[in-house]
């Protein structure tokens, strides 16, 4: 096998996300619910003989040093593999989203070597590489919908009802570490149960994040009033700028702003490539 073409990595939604402390080290400790999604980028891979690790963007462009090549690094020199890859990247997630498509790109990438390259490293390793890259990483790795806990390394699978969701992603876009470096930023929400999630998934807790970010990016404020003026109750998603909406059935969505990016998505149940590694445990670091 030297080819691996069409290799979805998909989005989430942050169904709440909730801020219930700090660390001495100044990480955030969060409860949240992770929800895949069908809006996805897609990735083809092509081993090189050389060593080499390259890209190339098939629309949209990237940074020079992404997420998708530092996950190949980062796999190459822990596994000591000689061979190398080039990487092509149809990318449709939005960027500054709070929707984990940088996170995403990288677990499939991570997933999609481990077979090229035949590594056959298991996923609890996968994982440890995919920690030291971002927080959300372990969760796309893990395949399934998770309740998430501490910094978004407490992972935990979490049955979700199968649903449909209008996302409005604003021009604009929104730095992490602004809205987190904020002085009101709420962090001391009471912590929350699964049980209490699951007696209502779609209308449970809030995004502590939201207030901060609407006063940075007016933009998100106008995208949950466009929602609103669908009769729909609109929540940001991560650290936003995206907005979404749980919907029972098709939209009248009208006119839709040209400056709104906007897409009816499907939840789903599992990752594309669950399974692509030895284990499916979404234990990673304990809960």
């Amino acid at each position: 096998m030297k080819s691996l073409y069409d290799i979805a990595a998909p989005a989430k939604l942050n169904l709440f996300l909730h801020i219930t402390g700090r660390r001495s080290d100044g990480y955030h400790l969060l409860q949240s619910v992770f929800m895949l999604i069908d809006w996805h980028d897609t990735l083809h891979f092509h081993v090189r003989g050389d060593g080499r690790i390259s890209r190339e963007d098939l629309g949209t462009q990237l940074p020079a040093d992404d997420l998708i090549l530092r996950s190949a690094r980062a796999l190459q020199a822990g596994s000591g593999c000689p061979l190398g890859v080039h990487i092509g990247v149809e990318k449709r997630i939005p960027a500054q989203a709070g929707m984990g498509g940088g996170s995403s790109d990288a677990a499939s990438t991570l997933l999609a070597l481990n077979r090229l390259w035949k590594l056959d490293l298991p996923l609890d390793k996968l994982s440890q590489i995919g920690l030291q890259l971002g927080a959300d990483v372990p969760f796309f790795l893990g395949g399934r919908n998770a309740w998430v806990e501490g910094v978004g390394e407490k992972i935990r699978p979490v049955d979700v009802p199968e649903a449909r969701f209008l996302v409005v992603k604003p021009k604009r876009g929104l730095e992490t570490r602004l809205i987190f470096s904020d002085p009101t930023l709420k962090r001391d929400s009471e912590a929350a149960i699964i049980s209490g999630f699951s007696a209502d998934a779609f209308g449970f807790g809030r995004n502590d994040l939201q207030s901060v970010a609407e006063r940075l990016c007016p933009d998100v404020t106008q995208a949950l009033e466009w929602l609103a003026s669908r009769g729909l109750q609109g929540r940001m998603t991560g650290s936003g700028s995206a907005v979404f909406a749980h919907v029972m059935q098709q939209p009248d969505l009208g006119e839709v702003p040209s400056v709104f990016q906007v897409r009816l998505c499907q939840s789903l149940a599992v990752h594309p490539l669950v399974g692509w590694a030895a284990s499916n445990s979404l234990s990673v670091g304990g809960l």
